[in-house]
């Protein structure tokens, strides 16, 4: 198994980072596997000078090492291409005709794969990867967002485009009007098992919706890019935020069909992908906690002398590794003594959201 930390240099690590990069650090040294540095970095405009820097930085000073170099996403368009360029050459009816099951971990055999069912386009006239010539303004018309996770199942628009009139998609291409790409998605069941939220299913067509895998900034999306990195880089251990749950599905769709079209990874990967969402850290309003929540990142904290033990021993307690967090009080710990306590039992005691109370952080870390 080999795991992996994908910070975005978008600004200082917080605590949600941390506690994030501790789940990804226990659940490969735990088990004595390898784990990975990814700096997805893609987005440029977002980019922080010298963020990349500081968090690595960071990682070293709290005690949470990796292996080998660390791997930036900025450097790898010609890689992303190249993937696009693959699934580019298929059409829905070959990925319908193929997909299954493709080997994520579980305990119950039967919780995991992908079943498919026919689609309802005509066989061969809607390549699966096609130009989206939707703003974001007619998405939001158009569209009702999920529950939960802020996802917006795309209307379909211009898949329905492309099938019924291609003439007209062909000749707004030679108009050079604005786009992006979209990977088409079939009327198929992605269901896994996942290490604190059990088994999941999701329905590609009604739950994701065909999703962009190149801006039209011509900047390749996060999806595409994090997809072809775990496939290219042998990724296997996935730890993240249970925001992301829904998007592993469309992941295991995004491989399977980068598989499909012949996609060669670098470091192919010899084990079956395990997945860990964990619970969300959320401020007394219940919002997600974000880097402009400045009271909580690490270049606030270190300045008034906080340790690296009092942060992974709170993070350690918000996993559920010193007790629940409801009935118990952080104390501060090493990386190395987290490890001693890790188990993914011991975070699935409690999958609710944590809430951080702003005063108890502040008396714990003397703020």
């Amino acid at each position: 198994m080999t795991g992996r930390f994908a910070p975005t240099p978008s600004g200082r690590m917080h605590i949600g980072n941390v506690y994030a990069m501790l789940g990804a650090w226990l659940s490969a040294r735990k088990t004595g596997d390898s784990i990975r540095l990814r700096i997805e970095d893609i987005d440029e405009p977002r980019v922080v000078p010298n963020a990349a820097e500081t968090m690595m930085h960071d990682l070293d000073w709290l005690g949470l090492n990796w292996d080998g170099e660390p791997v930036f996403q900025s450097t790898r368009h010609t890689l992303y291409q190249e993937a696009l360029n693959l699934l580019s050459n298929l059409n829905i009816d070959e990925i319908s005709d193929t997909i299954s099951t493709i080997g994520i971990s579980s305990n119950d055999s039967d919780s995991y794969g992908a079943t498919a069912s026919n689609t309802t386009n005509t066989p061969g006239t809607t390549p699966l990867i096609y130009p989206c010539f939707c703003s974001r303004a007619d998405i939001r018309a158009a569209s009702a967002p999920q529950e939960g996770d802020r996802f917006t199942v795309y209307p379909g628009t211009c898949h329905r485009l492309i099938a019924n009139d291609p003439q007209r998609v062909k000749q707004r291409l030679a108009n050079g009007d604005r786009h992006s790409l979209r990977i088409a998605t079939t009327d198929t069941t992605i269901a896994f098992h996942d290490e604190v939220f059990g088994n999941q299913r999701y329905n590609l067509v009604q739950d994701i919706g065909d999703t962009i895998v190149r801006r039209s900034d011509g900047i390749y999306s996060y999806q595409l890019a994090v997809t072809v990195d775990d496939l290219d880089m042998g990724i296997t251990d996935i730890v993240r935020g249970r925001d992301l749950l829904r998007s592993s599905a469309l992941q295991i769709y995004i491989r399977k069909a980068l598989i499909s079209a012949g996609f060669q990874p670098s470091e192919p990967a010899e084990a079956a992908i395990s997945y860990a969402h964990l619970p969300l850290i959320d401020n007394a309003a219940g919002q997600r906690l974000a880097k402009r929540e400045r009271s909580l990142d690490l270049g606030i904290l270190t300045a008034h002398g906080v340790t690296a033990q009092q942060i992974i021993g709170y993070c350690a307690w918000l996993l559920g590794l010193q007790g629940d967090h409801e009935h118990t009080e952080p104390q501060p710990m090493s990386a190395a003594e987290a490890l001693g306590e890790f188990s993914w039992d011991a975070v699935r005691i409690n999958t609710s959201d944590r809430v951080l109370d702003q005063a108890e952080f502040n008396a714990y870390f003397g703020l």
